[in-house]
């Protein structure tokens, strides 16, 4: 069964998301928080799986919960923020943070069922298309040219590791990564596995993220 936290300061929403959730046979919402403030303790509380994070609310917004979250120690839950429009400059802030993957608020209830399982089972939440919009977003809010503190920790990579992440932040799925450097799928997931834990990311979002603004990935639409 997988555990879920719902945090959202609208009551109503909090209980549309309850309620959708409460159909999948393997979900269970453990609890409701509402507000980043809380979140804490209802994680130490609840050992949620999986925090659903709205990224407004009044006093602890869900980029610093989110945040938060990435620093703890042992076991933490995949974060999937939630957002009422696409291009929120929270968004990028929030999978800086360690956010696995975002949502919008109007999100078919299947395709939200499907988002938990993913991140409860830390497997990307953001198709290919969606992690490409990331990369735009980030090019679009960055300097121009690769950034040299990314340029540092990159480095830290192995050449296949950089190869792997170049080709996260590609919007490439494990498979078509495995094709492109004639890799088995279970290779590419053991880089990608070591990459994190050398740079102390959290998920192939962050790892992309800091790719693309290293200079190691193509630009977005460039090929």
């Amino acid at each position: 069964m997988i555990r879920v936290l719902v945090v959202d300061d609208d009551p109503l929403v909090r209980s549309g998301l309850t309620l959708m959730l409460g159909g999948a046979a393997d979900v269970e919402v453990v609890g409701e928080a509402a507000d980043g403030s809380a979140v804490p303790t209802a994680v130490d509380a609840l050992a949620p799986d999986v925090v659903l994070m709205d990224l407004r609310m009044p006093r602890v917004d869900g980029v610093a919960a989110t945040r938060a979250l990435g620093a703890r120690t042992g076991d933490r839950p995949a974060v999937v923020v939630l957002t009422t429009f696409d291009g929120d400059d929270s968004v990028l802030a929030a999978l800086r943070a360690g956010a696995a993957g975002y949502l919008l608020k109007h999100t078919p209830p299947a395709e939200i069922v499907d988002a938990v399982r993913r991140a409860a089972a830390g497997e990307p939440v953001l198709s290919p298309s969606v992690t490409r919009s990331v990369m735009e977003m980030a090019a679009d809010r960055a300097p121009a040219g690769p950034d040299p503190a990314a340029r540092a920790r990159i480095a830290l990579l192995s050449d296949r590791e950089r190869d792997v992440a170049a080709a996260v932040a590609d919007g490439l799925s494990n498979g078509e990564i495995a094709d492109r450097l004639h890799l088995s799928v279970s290779s590419v997931k053991a880089h990608l596995s070591s990459a994190m834990t050398k740079l102390d990311l959290t998920n192939r979002t962050q790892l992309a993220i800091l790719a693309y603004e290293s200079g190691r990935s193509a630009r977005p639409g460039g090929g």
